[in-house]
């Protein structure tokens, strides 16, 4: 796992150069569905090319470089579509492809190691990734419908107003990349297992990429995707 880059992401950079500065940003491009052969292609010409707002691709580009989102931000609608499908392909790589590579490795380290704590370690994130589940469920049944639903819409929707908001999506957001913490903390300090650094070292990484995945996973839906869905309600009922 590597960490962000701090480098502020320009137009006018290749691509193929913050990537090898900041390997964090695949992620951004698979979420995106964006082919990582990016050849000498700058950020203007692959945004271009896959049809992607250039505020919207350096702006996510910039949270996965570790630069804070823009005061108030400025997205089409167009953007907030696309903000909604990269939110959903990442619910696919963290179902499809972390979970089952976390669960692999402390699965690996159980048939190992007889440790007790493995056990508690199994435990602990199975349930953790349960709660993971019903957040992504959540998202994927009832907020992004309702998104695309108020994206669509011309005029005020009372009917819609009553059901559901942009801020009861707020109340009910959460932080779900800390309870991470707890984990890596118990693989750091109380699991009692000696060598298979290797595979340990995997299960660290993979850790850290999960955590790092959901926090921006979490900004995104905080600074861009609510913001704009309340701004969008304020604007149709006035």
């Amino acid at each position: 796992m590597v960490h962000a880059s701090k480098i502020k992401v320009k137009s006018y950079m290749k691509m193929a150069d913050l990537i090898d500065a900041n390997p964090n940003l695949l992620l951004m491009l698979q979420h995106f569905n964006i082919d990582f052969r990016v050849s000498d292609q700058t950020v203007m010409q692959l945004c271009t090319g896959y049809s992607i707002s250039e505020n919207l691709f350096v702006g996510i580009a910039n949270l996965y470089n570790g630069l804070g989102p823009k005061a108030h931000p400025l997205f089409t609608r167009d953007d907030l579509v696309r903000v909604i499908e990269f939110l959903k392909q990442s619910h696919d790589y963290y179902r499809s492809d972390k979970y089952p590579q976390i669960s692999s490795y402390i699965r690996q380290l159980q048939e190992n190691h007889s440790a007790k704590e493995l056990k508690l370690l199994e435990k602990f994130f199975n349930d953790y990734f349960a709660e993971v589940l019903e957040h992504l469920d959540y998202e994927d049944n009832i907020a992004f419908p309702y998104f695309i639903h108020l994206l669509k819409e011309k005029k005020s929707d009372s009917f819609r107003r009553e059901l559901y908001s942009s801020i009861e999506y707020g109340e009910h957001h959460t932080d779900i990349e800390l309870k991470l913490k707890d984990l890596k903390q118990l693989l750091l300090k109380y699991v009692k297992i000696e060598n298979d650094l290797d595979l340990r070292r995997r299960l660290f990484f993979a850790l850290y990429e999960l955590e790092f995945d959901l926090y921006i996973h979490s900004l995104i839906e905080e600074t861009i995707l609510i913001p704009a869905g309340v701004s969008i309600e304020q604007e149709q009922d006035a």
